[in-house]
């Protein structure tokens, strides 16, 4: 893939952007050189055999090492009768099976379902039954979730793996402490199971078969709440992804015009590869430009987080508002070496200025902010890298991608007037997973994805995020969605009607706050707590409760979250 900067064709006046571009910032991404991200990968690991690709507990694979692993991985999968295009769920966290996993699912020619190593049975249920997954890898921390739900499920085949498993002697003493000193492992049992070292050995003495993999195939099904609440997979294709990564090489290579490239970038994993924002921005942009990543399994352990951190000279660190702030008040973060931090990216919410100028006060990065959603593979607009400081914008489109803030009836309103914030490219979904009425709302009939986000363009081409159209809420980085929410507390015994919206939280962006009307009168706080708890991960669960006589509801009784949100009374507290 060419990071060559090409001559930028004269802007149109209909794309005020263009004017903003770094110079020889090409309009469009050249043609794509790869069919698959399983061509890349294979270009990357015989390209940067012997540089360091993924490193985590101080154990390192290097290209070369990833390349066969991954092998082993898919030709064992190869081996189980599964077919092109297949769905595979890798429930883990960031630890070094995860890409070797990942990779060896895509190069055998089947679809990757990322799945929230924390979600509850219920949320597992229904992705791997949305998905049709036919098999799932798992860290065994979290395989009695797996149990739960195994049965009422199409998987055939489940692998389960250890914390330990590529650490080499080393993995043997982590196995200890996580099972034995810190019981992280609850018990289970999954019948005809096998472990990753089998896998790994059976695979050892088998072929990865070439597989006809097309662009248009589908690589990954990215789960999100999109319109209506209801988790759905956002289809992202190899076209889709390569895009993304293309857009992406160029932008980047324009951070280093007037100042010395580093030999070999080092990015910082903090963000889940289990979301798209770290699959894409760490995992697969790291391969592709034969950098290192290192992963942070557990990245709110912040003391943790910031020793490791302290081992290495860190190039590239994407991450989210949240995680900025617990950092710079950890005192031994803050006396770090920033000499090499080149970049910081700030995306999956909003980045508050006041943080954003600490930062650049304390590291000497300034956060360039980007947007995107799971919809967009993720990244669709990004603020300029070679030089400036924060602009409290999501930044430019990046090439070959179309932004236009459209009004009610669906027409562009003119600049710097407010709207939906509406894309196009080739990194936008083909649509979501087997729901065609959804892929119809959320993509107009000329390519354009309805973001739900409200904001508007300014004459220079940056664009500013106003307010929300849907009602999602953004804890940490994370979508909740409101409807999902209340569908399970609404089956909680003693509770008449409920709602949720977000609130502001200085730790986590917003927090969900749910007010309830008692059906019961002896319904309690702790009540509706522990039902949430048994049924949402924690980042959905509401953090306030507030009880109230009743809801403020539309003339055809639609509850109003917005008069809700409006309401004076708020005290972040049980009412």
């Amino acid at each position: 893939m060419s990071n060559t900067l090409m001559q930028t064709p004269a802007p149109s006046t209909a794309k005020p952007w263009l004017h903003s571009y770094p110079p020889g910032m090409p309009s469009y991404i050249d043609p794509l050189p790869f069919n698959s991200i399983g061509e890349l990968f294979a270009h990357s690991c015989e390209k940067y055999a012997e540089h360091a690709a993924f490193t985590c507990m101080d154990k390192t694979l290097t290209f070369r090492n990833l390349d066969a692993h991954s092998r082993k991985i898919g030709a064992w999968l190869q081996s189980t009768g599964l077919v092109k295009g297949d769905r595979v769920a890798v429930m883990m966290p960031n630890i070094l099976q995860n890409p070797v996993i990942v990779f060896g699912i895509l190069r055998a020619g089947y679809t990757v379902v990322n799945v929230n190593p924390l979600y509850t049975p219920r949320e597992l249920e229904h992705q791997l039954t949305d998905s049709g997954a036919k098999a799932i890898f798992v860290l065994e921390n979290f395989a009695h979730t797996v149990e739960q739900v195994a049965t009422r499920t199409d998987l055939r085949h489940t692998v389960v793996a250890t914390m330990g498993d590529l650490l080499g002697l080393k993995g043997l003493i982590v196995n200890f402490v996580v099972r034995r000193v810190r019981k992280m492992v609850p018990s289970w049992s999954l019948p005809g199971h096998l472990t990753f070292k089998t896998v790994i050995a059976k695979g050892s003495s088998l072929t990865l078969e070439a597989v006809d993999v097309k662009s248009s195939d589908v690589a990954l099904l990215q789960y999100t709440g999109g319109t209506t609440g209801v988790s759905k997979g956002a289809t992202l294709t190899h076209s889709n992804l390569l895009s993304n990564i293309s857009q992406m090489g160029l932008w980047l290579e324009s951070a280093f015009q007037d100042k010395k490239r580093p030999e070999r970038l080092v990015f910082l994993c903090a963000l889940p590869l289990y979301h798209i924002f770290g699959m894409t921005v760490n995992a697969l942009m790291g391969v592709s430009t034969g950098s290192e990543n290192i992963l942070i399994p557990n990245p709110r352990d912040i003391r943790a987080f910031v020793k490791e951190t302290a081992k290495y000279q860190i190039n590239i660190f994407p991450g989210v508002s949240t995680l900025f702030n617990k950092l710079m008040y950890e005192p031994k973060f803050r006396s770090l070496d920033f000499s090499n931090l080149a970049l910081t990216f700030g995306g999956g919410m909003a980045v508050q200025r006041p943080i954003a100028e600490r930062w650049e006060k304390l590291t000497g990065s300034s956060i360039k902010e980007g947007y995107g959603l799971s919809e967009t593979s993720p990244v669709a607009l990004v603020n300029r890298l070679d030089g400036g400081g924060f602009t409290g914008t999501i930044g430019l489109p990046l090439p070959s991608t179309d932004v236009e803030i459209r009004g009610d009836d669906g027409n562009a309103v003119p600049l710097g007037d407010i709207g939906e914030i509406c894309i196009r490219g080739p990194q936008v979904m083909a649509g979501y997973w087997k729901q065609p009425e959804e892929t119809a709302k959320a993509i107009s009939a000329d390519g354009f994805l309805r973001s739900g986000d409200i904001g508007y363009m300014n004459p220079d081409g940056l664009v500013k995020i106003v307010d929300r159209k849907k009602d999602m809420i953004l804890v940490s980085g994370f979508n909740v969605f409101p409807n999902e929410i209340e569908e399970v507390v609404m089956t909680l015994a003693g509770v008449l009607e409920c709602a949720a919206i977000g609130v502001p939280d200085e730790n986590s962006g917003e927090a969900v706050k749910l007010f309830v009307v008692k059906k019961d009168p002896n319904l309690t706080e702790a009540d509706v707590k522990a039902h949430c708890a048994a049924n949402l991960t924690n980042y959905k669960r509401p953090r306030f409760v507030e009880f109230r006589t009743d809801l403020p509801k539309s003339n055809v009784g639609k509850i109003l979250r917005k008069d809700l949100r409006s309401l004076k009374s708020h005290s972040n507290g049980a009412g």
